[in-house]
């Protein structure tokens, strides 16, 4: 198993990418904290998980709590090896619309709270003298765009950045700190979308026409990858943005509802 003995902390566990990765992490043998603004939810995945996991209520965007999540996670296990950084606030609001609310909100919870945990994780993991690695959850919205999503693509523009500053600097005390970019992830979020279209089956037509892979990324594939960057096994990746989209960004446009001939070039 990828991650035994170790303890990992992951944000935003209590459903959707977070519960999918806390599942992951698990199976590979880690103690995980599942962390979660919605306290009931963090209890029912940890209670699905068992001993080897511990539910702590916390809001992110909030310092007093993301301190005390860090104390019980010593008090309970003694150590931390890890931080997923997935807690966080999607938005879609007109760029003329958006308010400085909005704003801060977002950033407050998608940026900030990601750049303060990780600093006091990589405090912990300096005077346990161990190293340690910490994944945080970006999107491709750090490399595209869709209309309405300004503060997030920003925050999560951000948390690329800050990745890569935090990995150079943390490098020699063997920190790592690495970022997934997901794609379309079937989660809540899918199947609000879906529910919100007039037509539920030509928007999945729409959505896979832009996914190579033609379709939604499920959240445990991501959890495989964000294991596999937890683990010893990674030891020379940090500073990463890896994307995890089914080939999204890659692809220029969405697919051609038809097949069409051979163009030579002459």
């Amino acid at each position: 198993m990828l991650l035994t003995d170790k303890v990992v902390i992951v944000t935003g566990a209590g459903g959707g990418l977070g519960e999918g990765i806390a599942r992951v992490c698990h199976r590979e043998g880690a103690r995980v904290v599942v962390a979660d603004i919605r306290g009931d939810a963090a209890s029912k995945v940890a209670g699905s998980l068992g001993e080897a996991a511990l539910a702590v209520t916390c809001d992110v965007g909030n310092d007093e709590a993301r301190s005390r999540l860090v104390d019980a996670s010593i008090a309970e296990c003694g150590r931390i090896d890890g931080l997923v950084n997935n807690a966080g606030v999607n938005f879609v609001r007109a760029f003329l619309e958006t308010t400085v609310e909005d704003w801060e909100r977002v950033i407050r919870v998608d940026l900030r709270a990601v750049f303060f945990f990780s600093q006091l994780v990589c405090r912990q993991m300096l005077a346990q003298e161990s190293g340690g690695s910490i994944v945080n959850i970006s999107s491709v919205h750090s490399v595209a765009a869709l209309p309405g999503a300004g503060p997030y693509d920003a925050a999560k523009t951000g948390v690329v950045g800050l990745t890569k500053s935090i990995a150079v600097e943390m490098a020699a005390a063997n920190i790592r700190v690495n970022a997934i970019s997901p794609g379309l992830l079937n989660t809540q979020i899918w199947k609000d979308l879906l529910a919100a279209a007039p037509d539920p089956e030509r928007a999945v037509e729409h959505w896979n026409s832009n996914i190579p892979i033609a379709r939604a990324i499920e959240p445990e594939e991501v959890g495989e990858l964000a294991a596999f960057l937890l683990s010893d096994r990674s030891k020379s990746i940090t500073g990463a943005n890896i994307l995890a989209d089914g080939g999204m960004t890659s692809q220029l446009t969405s697919r051609e509802p038809y097949e069409s001939r051979s163009i030579e070039g002459h």
